[in-house]
């Protein structure tokens, strides 16, 4: 038979390869929106109302977008994109800040966040050893909508996949980034085992990536709150008090209990439309150890533990000068920091419900058991607080 048969053949078999990951990622994505949030099961947390989609989406502008890369029996990875805005973020910068809980992380763009208080990319989360790959590709990607620029600071957060992933084959590619950006919507967002969360295991379970918002009563300035979390830690798995870990058996520090998940990290990312600078960016960002502290966690040694925080509020401009600008007083941060915290306590447990299970050659990471969970919960009364407890108590 002639070369150019089987030329014709192995792009026949190139062809039904690739057809086949597709159909992986639609059966994915089919798989998730089948699951039920937590807060549709009657788990209410914290004082504060979600917004529409219950996403760091409810604040307006932000967008999302996954590509998640299931391959073989060795790659379990991805990469999650979250753009400010749907504009050209190096000629409108937003207001930004960062906080380190625990730096064992390889955090790329934050010094320059820190010096100038601005963010000028979109933000890219994936792997620890794909963390360079996804800065230039966003460099590459700004560079095609800037062409005169000679300086741009990529901001990508990183936790490691390697106990499910071929980490060292670094296959979160430039094309994987760019579809990433090119898809990024606003609206809901995926969670669980999806993009940057595809291969990643948070107390005890498959963690993921989760994300939940808060809306602020009007008379206490009516902003919106979001936050997305990449979820991949260890401690003793609590929700609304309840040990959910120990009653599963899945804590760290038991010897005699199977626990995967000791060391890792977790990047969040916090949005919100109030008019702040970054230096009270920075005061919300450091108010989410306390979430950390709420679901059980307490950042291990090995645990890169990152916030990047963003305001979406835009100044008033004409002639390149500032014409009106507002900045919330000290005396009114409450409100937010407390926004801050249930919606990154709610986006973590998300992540944990949202989650499938994924193995691979490297091993296996169970999903969180959803109805052993809800017994459990009922258990100890965590449920449907919102129904008998002020101020929503009916």
């Amino acid at each position: 038979m002639s070369k150019s048969f089987y030329h014709v053949v192995l792009l026949s078999m190139k062809k039904f390869i690739v057809q086949s990951i597709l159909l992986i990622f639609v059966l994915h994505e089919f798989a998730y929106c089948q699951k039920d949030r937590p807060r549709d099961l009657g788990l209410q947390i914290g004082l504060f109302q979600p917004g529409k989609w219950n996403a760091i989406t409810d604040v307006d502008g932000v967008e999302v977008g996954h590509e998640t890369i299931i391959i073989s029996d060795n790659i379990r990875t991805g990469v999650t994109i979250i753009k400010p805005h749907g504009g050209n973020l190096f000629k409108e910068k937003v207001m930004a800040a960062v906080h380190v809980v625990n730096g064992f992380g390889k955090a790329l763009g934050f010094t320059q966040v820190e010096e100038l208080g601005t963010i000028e990319t979109p933000i890219g989360l994936t792997n620890t050893l794909n963390i360079f790959n996804v800065a230039n590709a966003i460099i590459d990607y700004m560079i095609l909508d800037n062409p005169n620029i000679r300086s741009v600071n990529p901001i990508v957060g990183e936790t490691n996949d390697s106990g499910l992933n071929d980490i060292q084959g670094r296959h979160v590619k430039k094309i994987h980034v760019l579809k990433a950006i090119q898809n990024t919507k606003s609206g809901p967002v995926g969670e669980g085992s999806i993009g940057a969360g595809t291969g990643t295991r948070a107390l005890g379970f498959k963690g993921g990536i989760g994300t939940s918002s808060r809306l602020l009563p009007k008379e206490i300035g009516g902003f919106t709150v979001g936050v997305l979390v990449q979820t991949n830690f260890g401690g003793s798995l609590m929700i609304n008090g309840a040990p959910v870990g120990r009653e599963l058996k899945k804590s760290s520090f038991s010897s005699n209990i199977p626990y995967d998940g000791e060391e890792g990290s977790c990047m969040i990312v916090i949005a919100t439309d109030a008019p702040l600078a970054n230096r009270n960016l920075k005061r919300m960002a450091e108010r989410v150890s306390h979430a950390f502290g709420r679901v059980g966690a307490y950042s291990s040694n090995g645990s890169g533990d990152y916030a990047i925080i963003f305001s979406t509020y835009r100044p008033e401009y004409q002639d390149d000068k500032m014409i009106s600008s507002k900045e919330l007083k000290n005396s009114l941060m409450n409100g937010l920091f407390m926004a801050t915290v249930e919606a990154t306590e709610e986006a973590i447990i998300n992540s944990l419900f949202m989650a499938e299970s994924i193995s691979s050659k490297y091993g296996k990471s169970q999903a969180l058991p959803i109805d052993e969970t809800m017994k459990i919960l009922k258990k100890y009364k965590a449920l449907n607080w919102n129904n008998k407890l002020y101020p929503w108590e009916k």
